[in-house]
């Protein structure tokens, strides 16, 4: 299939220089035109398309070219924005960063080639004048496919950029073109914690802020000029992928609440595809399961910042901790594993594997990794392979051997606690890293079903 998607990159020079907040701006400044408007995230990140989403009214995507191939990155590109007036595709890092130190696989660079769309580069300003057309000119010079067609200052004064915008436009001579800036706005300003910023759902006055930011982005950034710059992006094609949509439903349950709420949609929406009925719960606030359930989803999230809530819901627990000793297929990622685990600090959590949950005090095993079977279980064959990541400040005494998990430079660990009911472990995954997952996921919640009818 293959048609015309109206799109851009909005990129960064690094991280830290305000991409999500100029995406922000430009995403309800666009929403409050009427405009219809697909929002798509660079690489393995949650929490930024959570407030895509909230802005668009729809869900917002990962493109990640670790996780994909080029046809799979263009069909979920597709998937999501064909009915879209234009898209957004928020980068990762700095524009060229990529897995490694000196590569750029992964980056937001090889994600605009893959989708052939023109790039928007976000520079911070403050602090500097001249010196960021320096910065301009060693972009645009790098890499000389890089697509870099416009530019925002952001934490500019309106004096500062109309002097640079015109520097911008005599020095480059057409090669690239001023598209606006936003001022420091500390009343806009998103926390951060951790492991990023802190939920959509955490930010006090959300919609104030994002109305804030748009109304000034009526001001002071080209809407006009982003919207003719992503009407330039040609076409875009693939091949279909393999995901028959299936005759009977089954019912998963999947955990949606303030402590576990790292998902990406995409990855649910192969399961619906597939013939599931998603049925949300809270373990913070539910006393029990849903009823008729053939699968649970334990997505990650922030169980240690909720462990008392979750350790006092004791019905819960048990109903989860019955349901896995009675076999009902369960995912549990990261965030969802700590859950099952008998403890987070020390509070008691559900019990049901073994090993104790402990504050590392920084980053542990972090980064791509691709995860390979050590054995049969509930998600594929031994030697069978997903491209996943870890992320987490927290750690177990017991992280499972049921996978081996590997990263570009070499490094392996053993990891996850597996069987032919249960995927459990620190690293997050998508199933359109291999559809297969899904489909074992799937048939696997079909034998529960016909278990008990």
């Amino acid at each position: 299939m293959g048609q015309t998607l109206p799109r851009f990159v909005l990129a960064g020079t690094n991280s830290g220089c305000g991409k999500t907040t100029v995406s922000c701006a430009i995403l309800q400044a666009l929403v409050n035109r009427g405009k219809r408007v697909g929002a798509f995230k660079c690489g393995p990140d949650y929490i930024d398309p959570m407030f895509h989403s909230r802005i668009i009214g729809a869900k917002s995507a990962n493109l990640d070219r670790f996780f994909f191939s080029e046809n799979t990155t263009r069909y979920l590109l597709l998937k999501n924005g064909a009915d879209r007036d234009i898209c957004m595709i928020e980068g990762v890092m700095g524009f060229y960063d990529g897995m490694g130190l000196t590569t750029t696989q992964g980056s937001t660079y090889e994600l605009a080639q893959t989708t052939e769309s023109p790039v928007v580069l976000v520079i911070q300003a403050r602090g500097a004048s001249l010196s960021l057309l320096a910065v301009l000119q060693g972009f645009l010079d790098f890499c000389s496919d890089h697509r870099i067609c416009g530019v925002i200052l952001n934490q500019c004064t309106p004096s500062t950029y109309q002097v640079l915008a015109q520097a911008i436009t005599s020095r480059f001579g057409g090669r690239v073109r001023p598209l606006g800036y936003l001022p420091k706005l500390p009343e806009c300003a998103l926390e951060s914690r951790h492991l990023g910023l802190i939920t959509a759902g955490e930010v006090r006055n959300l919609r104030e802020k994002m109305n804030l930011l748009a109304e000034q982005a009526e001001q002071s950034i080209d809407l006009d000029g982003l919207m003719a710059l992503a009407r330039t992006a040609p076409a875009v094609s693939c091949e279909d992928l393999p995901l028959p949509v299936q005759s009977e439903e089954v019912r998963i349950a999947v955990a949606r609440d303030e402590a576990f709420c790292f998902y990406y949609e995409d990855s649910l929406d192969a399961l619906v595809r597939l013939g599931a009925c998603l049925v949300p719960f809270s373990p913070l606030s539910d006393p029990h399961l849903p009823e008729n359930i053939h699968g649970l989803y334990l997505g990650g999230g922030y169980p240690e910042l909720y462990a008392q809530t979750l350790s006092d819901n004791f019905s819960m627990r048990r109903s989860i901790r019955r349901a896995l000793e009675d076999r009902l297929p369960c995912i549990a990622e990261c965030g969802g594993f700590m859950y099952l685990t008998q403890s987070i600090g020390d509070l008691p959590m559900v019990g049901a594997l073994p090993g104790d949950c402990y504050d590392t005090g920084k980053l542990s095993r972090f980064g791509y990794v691709t995860l390979r079977a050590n054995q049969d279980n509930l998600l594929c064959q031994a030697g069978e392979e997903i491209r996943g990541h870890e992320f987490h400040h927290w750690d177990c005494t017991l992280p499972g051997h049921s996978f081996t998990a590997s990263k570009s430079n070499g490094k392996t660990w053993p990891c996850a606690v597996c069987n032919d009911h249960l995927y459990a472990g620190y690293p997050h995954f998508h199933f359109y890293a291999n559809l297969s997952f899904a489909r074992a996921f799937y048939q696997a919640c079909i034998k529960e079903k016909n278990r008990h009818d």
